[in-house]
C-alpha cells in the first residue's frame, strides 16, 4: 500500500508555544485515518499545515511521495479539503454554488457537477437555495465542492460537528461509500471517540500538540476487548478443559496460573463450574478490560476528549 501523506517532525510554534510539536504521521492509500484529539489539541493546525494554509516552523510534509515544499501546486491539486466550516452563497442553489467554484478553480467539464451531487445525495435538491438546507445538507455540499476536481485524498476537519445522530450516521455512510466506490483516501479530524471507532481503519491520537500514538483499528480493538481473567490451580489442564468442554479457543495463557478468556463473558458461572467439575480449582475470577474511552484516558493522562 503506497504512502499518500507523511509528516516528518512537523512543528508549528506561535511565539514560545508549540501548537503542533514534532508530529510524525503516515496515511496510506485507501486509509480512512481518524485524527483524534480534544478541542485545542492541535488537530486543525496540523490540517492547515498539511493543506498549505500556514507554514510550519520546522519539519517536512510529503504528499504522494513528493515534498510539498517546491511542489505545492502539483501535490495540492490532488487533494480536497474542508478546514472549519464551508461557506456558500446562501441565496443560490447547490448547482450554481458548485458552478461558481468550478469556474474559479479553472476546472473543465461542467457535467461533473451532477455526478458529484449524486455521489453525496443532493442531486434531487440541487435547485433548492442553500439557505433552506439543513446543516447536514450543507456539510454534504461542502464535501461535494471538495470532490469536484476528483481528489485522491480528502482532508476534513470535524465534519460531523453540530449534526444530530441521524446526520452523523448519514455522513459516516457517505464517507464509507466514497472510500469503497471511488477509492478516496480520508484524513478526518474529530473529538468523537465512538464516531472515529466506527469509521476509521487507522487512528492517530494527538494531545497538547504531540502525536501520542498511531494504531490500526484491529490492534485497538484487541487492546480494548473485555475478558474474564481466571486464576486457576492448573493452567495447562484448564486450557485443555476450555477447549474440549466449552469449545473455547479465544483465550490466552498469561502465566502464573492466569488465563484470559474472551468468550462466554455472560456465563462466568458456567466456566467456573466446568473447570471445577473437571478437577481444576478456581482461585479467582474477574471481568476485566478497558473501554475505548478508558484507553484514551490513559494515553492522555486522564483528560477527556470532549
Amino acid at each position: 500500500m503506497s504512502c499518500i501523506l507523511r509528516t516528518h517532525h512537523l512543528t508549528k510554534r506561535y511565539g514560545e508555544t508549540a501548537v503542533v510539536n514534532d508530529v510524525n504521521m503516515t496515511v496510506k492509500a485507501g486509509d480512512i485515518y481518524g485524527f483524534l484529539g480534544a478541542n485545542g489539541a492541535g488537530k486543525t493546525t496540523t490540517l492547515r499545515l498539511i493543506t498549505g494554509l500556514i507554514r510550519p516552523s520546522a519539519g517536512d510534509i510529503e504528499l504522494f511521495g513528493a515534498p510539498v515544499l517546491g511542489n505545492k501546486k502539483k501535490v495540492l491539486e490532488r487533494i480536497g479539503s474542508i478546514i472549519e466550516h464551508p461557506g456558500f452563497y446562501l441565496n443560490l442553489n447547490a448547482k450554481d454554488n458548485l458552478e461558481i467554484h468550478r469556474r474559479l478553480m479553472g476546472m473543465g467539464n461542467k457535467e461533473c457537477i451532477d455526478d458529484i451531487l449524486a455521489a453525496v445525495g443532493l442531486l434531487d435538491a440541487k435547485k433548492q437555495a442553500v439557505k433552506n438546507y439543513s446543516l447536514g445538507m450543507k456539510q454534504r455540499l461542502g464535501i461535494a465542492r471538495a470532490l469536484l476536481h476528483h481528489p485522491e485524498l480528502l482532508i476534513l476537519d470535524e465534519p460531523t460537528t453540530g449534526l444530530d445522530p441521524g446526520g452523523i450516521k448519514e455522513i459516516r455512510q457517505l464517507f464509507l461509500e466514497l472510500a469503497n466506490k471511488r477509492g478516496i483516501t480520508f484524513l478526518i479530524s474529530s473529538h468523537l471517540l465512538s464516531e472515529i471507532e466506527q469509521l476509521a481503519n487507522k487512528i492517530g491520537i494527538i494531545h497538547k500538540g504531540s502525536l501520542l500514538e498511531e494504531i490500526d483499528r484491529e490492534t485497538l480493538r484487541k487492546k480494548t476487548r473485555h475478558y474474564i481473567e481466571i486464576k486457576v490451580t492448573d493452567e495447562r489442564k484448564a486450557a485443555f478443559i476450555l477447549e474440549q468442554k466449552l469449545a473455547t479457543t479465544d483465550y490466552v495463557a498469561a502465566g502464573s496460573g492466569v488465563l484470559r478468556v474472551y468468550e462466554h463473558l455472560e456465563q462466568p458461572d458456567r466456566i467456573s463450574f466446568t473447570l471445577a467439575n473437571n478437577g481444576v480449582g478456581v482461585k479467582e475470577m474477574v471481568l476485566s478490560g478497558d473501554s475505548l474511552e478508558d484507553y484514551f484516558l490513559k494515553l492522555t493522562g486522564g483528560e477527556r476528549f470532549a
